[in-house]
């Protein structure tokens, strides 16, 4: 009794080698780049995301120290001399305190003992002003030299408004704007 062998022909063999049709591979390729996209672009909103809250924490952290240090100077202030309608100087504890507003840099400054301390920065420009009031809540003017020498005897409240804003590469800008309370000169005397 003899065996034969048939040898395999040659489409069989390629049938057992196992391989990836070139389809196979296209549609492979197609659904992995999909995946790709999805992953990659859900990692660039978080990115975003994170930088915009960075952003809002730094400026509302900015923000809260910094009316922390003005409402505390304002309350024991006995005197105030307006210089303009973006700086002014008041006397607490015998030491001379200035707060500006520089509209060039986007800073409000506080300057004590030769010492300047930025409070805040990255102000949008226009968007800063200091209000005074007298004792009746009376917002005084601020806009000659007249109003400015009237409204250092009579300021009794100081409010400030801003907006600040912070931007990354690729962020929008994210905005704060910023009010804060009316702040009593407690030991400036004003009568009506």
């Amino acid at each position: 009794m003899t065996t034969t062998t048939r040898l395999p022909t040659r489409e069989a063999a390629r049938r057992r080698a196992g391989g990836f049709t070139l389809v196979e591979i296209l549609i492979g390729s197609t659904l992995s780049a999909f995946i790709l996209a999805g992953i990659l672009t859900v990692f660039l909103f978080l990115g975003r995301g994170g930088a915009n809250v960075r952003n809002y924490s730094d400026m509302e952290s900015q923000a809260r120290k910094a009316l922390e240090v003005f409402a505390e100077d304002v309350r024991q202030a006995g005197s105030i001399t307006w210089t303009s309608s973006t700086q002014f100087s008041i006397v607490v504890n015998a030491v001379s305190v200035t707060y500006q507003y520089d509209s060039g840099s986007g800073l409000f400054t506080r300057t004590a003992s030769s010492v300047t301390r930025t409070l805040i920065s990255g102000i949008s420009p226009g968007t800063f002003t200091f209000r005074a009031f007298n004792v009746a809540g009376t917002e005084l003017p601020l806009a000659t030299s007249a109003n400015l020498t009237a409204a250092s005897s009579s300021t009794k409240q100081l409010q400030i408004s801003l907006e600040a804003s912070r931007t990354n590469t690729t962020v929008v800008a994210a905005t704060n704007a910023v009010l804060s309370a009316r702040f009593i000169l407690r030991n400036k005397i004003v009568t009506a």
